[in-house]
């Protein structure tokens, strides 16, 4: 690569071990990782590994194991968790995540250009993007195995080992897709865009090398990745499942993911690191010492055209296409690779400077999630105030102005359910989306996400109720506790036979035990600070999307009271 056939330390096995290795360093202090859904989704693992020790679960939430594309981190605490508890076999596999998508890139680099690049040093801090921030642990996952498989799917091509990759990857492509759809995916345009590169530059070789009978070619490679698609019909088909695919081509948040794919903590810090990952994109159209591979640049924009096509809803799940940004520009940048007669000198140069910018990045990444874990710590210490089994409704404060630094607290109420088994308004209740729906039916309209976000007025847009409103009107006799994890402001009239058990120290959260004898305060819905005409559109819909979701679930409970019917009848 740079006329001689040493490898530099970059290029190296031990250099490349250490930079996987240190792509966990941020989430070893964290007890839990601090990023926002994840406490929501260890409140469905608790469910799922316990709701027959605690039969009161049942009560409240109903979770039937079923065949969809959005399983990674469910199936893989089921070994984990009863060996090495609940929480650290969360830690343990989402620690993994930016390990694993640290090899993969590594991988595909050292693969398609023979060495690894010194530029591929520039996109590891994309580990740590946006979506992963957000907590899609599943789809992270999917996407960091993803990378792995297109890594192992390009040397087995290199190897020759055709015939081998077909049948190792059938097996290999299902698995993927249980951990996330999306992964599965992403595989699948990668490997079709590396296959129609080597059947065009195999038929060139021969002297026929259009590109359609190249794509042809590539579909016929890419069969071994086909059988989940049935696996995808099968699941979308089902009589309960529900979320809709809807919002195209919102092309100002389209620009503002990729702008935004490091967001973490710091905005400036976050925008120069973004800053730095496009100079490098734009100094290899410029540099005549560096250029882009055809090989991943085509992978590039094949990737390009799925972000421009994807909605930002898919299947119910938000943010569909925001998932895409980072593994975008992380495949464009490890496309970049010197020219022949490069020297040492530069690409060294630019070796140092990667490595830098990953260790700063990971440094920033480090003291943000220690800050974030030190408010998990103040906010949790209410827990052991929560009884075994408690009736518990929560409620987070946000804000209607889109901060760049989230809270991390949205999901934390689920700990409740998790360590205390205790009943809370966070979770997602989409039937077919994932394995958990609210069955709480006293909950009414406070039974789910996001009921337990407030604000301080009315957002645009959002479901958030405001504060007033969400604590004079939530049904007192469905909870026994309400907890206020930072909220905004609030009248303290509303809180009316709410006696504190729990403050957090020079804070404002406060844990409430609800004294039943006290009515519910009176209010109108302009006093609540909502126009009484947006609350009536907003309870309508609402109640036609729960009535529609508790006939489906009544649905079900006939068939699974059918099914349990005929085996009775059989035995």
């Amino acid at each position: 690569m740079q006329g001689d056939d040493r490898l530099h330390w970059w290029q190296t096995r031990w250099f490349v071990i250490a930079a996987v290795l240190a792509a966990a360093i941020p989430l070893l202090y964290p007890a839990i990782p601090p990023i926002v859904d994840l406490p929501g989704h260890m409140g469905r693992y608790r469910v799922q590994l316990d709701r027959a020790a605690y039969p009161w679960l049942h009560d409240w939430y109903k979770f039937e194991w079923s065949l969809i594309g959005n399983l990674g981190v469910d199936l893989l605490i089921e070994p984990l968790a009863p060996l090495i508890g609940l929480e650290p076999a969360v830690k343990l596999i989402v620690l993994t995540i930016p390990m694993l998508t640290v090899a993969g890139l590594l991988w595909i680099a050292r693969e398609v250009h023979g060495r690894i690049p010194a530029t591929a040093l520039f996109a590891l801090p994309l580990a740590y993007g946006y979506p992963f921030q957000f907590g899609f642990v599943n789809f992270a996952l999917s996407l960091g195995l993803a990378l792995c498989l297109f890594g192992l799917w390009l040397r087995m091509a290199r190897l020759g080992r055709l015939r081998l990759r077909a049948a190792v990857f059938v097996p290999l492509s299902c698995l993927l897709w249980l951990c996330h759809t999306f992964g599965w995916g992403v595989l699948g345009v990668l490997a079709f865009s590396s296959e129609m590169i080597r059947q065009h530059d195999l038929r060139r070789e021969r002297g026929n090398g259009h590109w359609l009978h190249s794509w042809f070619r590539a579909g016929l490679g890419c069969v071994p990745l086909a059988l989940p698609m049935l696996l995808m019909i099968a699941w979308r088909s089902g009589a309960d499942v529900t979320g809709q695919t809807a919002d195209f081509f919102y092309w100002r948040t389209k620009i503002a993911w990729v702008v935004m794919a490091l967001r973490d903590r710091w905005l400036w810090w976050d925008i120069v690191g973004m800053a730095v990952i496009y100079l490098v994109l734009f100094k290899a159209l410029r540099d005549p010492r560096i250029g882009y591979s055809r090989h991943l640049g085509l992978s590039a924009l094949f990737m390009l055209a799925v972000y421009i096509v994807l909605p930002r809803i898919v299947f119910g799940s938000a943010y569909a296409d925001m998932r895409m940004a980072p593994f975008l520009i992380a495949i464009a940048v490890i496309a970049i690779r010197p020219k022949p007669g490069t020297t040492f000198r530069h690409t060294a140069i630019l070796a140092a400077l990667g490595l830098a910018f990953y260790a700063a990045r990971l440094t920033g990444t480090t003291i943000s999630y220690a800050m974030f874990a030190q408010d998990y710590e103040e906010e949790l210490a209410a827990l052991p105030q929560v009884p075994i089994g408690a009736r518990l409704i929560s409620f987070v404060g946000h804000n209607c102005n889109n901060a760049w630094r989230m809270s991390r607290l949205e999901h934390l109420p689920a700990i409740a359910l998790e360590r205390r088994m205790a009943y809370t308004d966070d979770q997602w209740s989409m039937a077919g989306a994932q394995l958990l729906t609210s069955r709480y039916a006293d909950a009414g309209g406070f039974a789910h996400d996001p009921t337990q976000i407030v604000t301080e007025v009315k957002c645009a847009r959002e479901w958030w109720r405001p504060i007033n409103y969400a604590l004079a009107r939530f049904p007192r006799d469905a909870f026994d506790y309400v907890w206020l994890i930072r909220p905004p402001a609030y009248d303290p009239r509303f809180a009316v036979g709410l006696k504190p058990i729990w403050r957090a120290p020079g804070g404002t959260s406060v844990l409430f035990e609800i004294d039943h004898s006290v009515p519910a305060p009176e209010a109108t819905d302009e006093e609540l600070g909502v126009p009484r005409w947006l609350i009536l559109a907003m309870e309508r819909r609402r109640a036609r999307l729960e009535r529609a979701e508790k006939a489906k679930m009544e649905r079900a409970d006939r068939r699974e009271r059918l099914q349990r019917l005929r085996e009775e009848q059989e035995n």
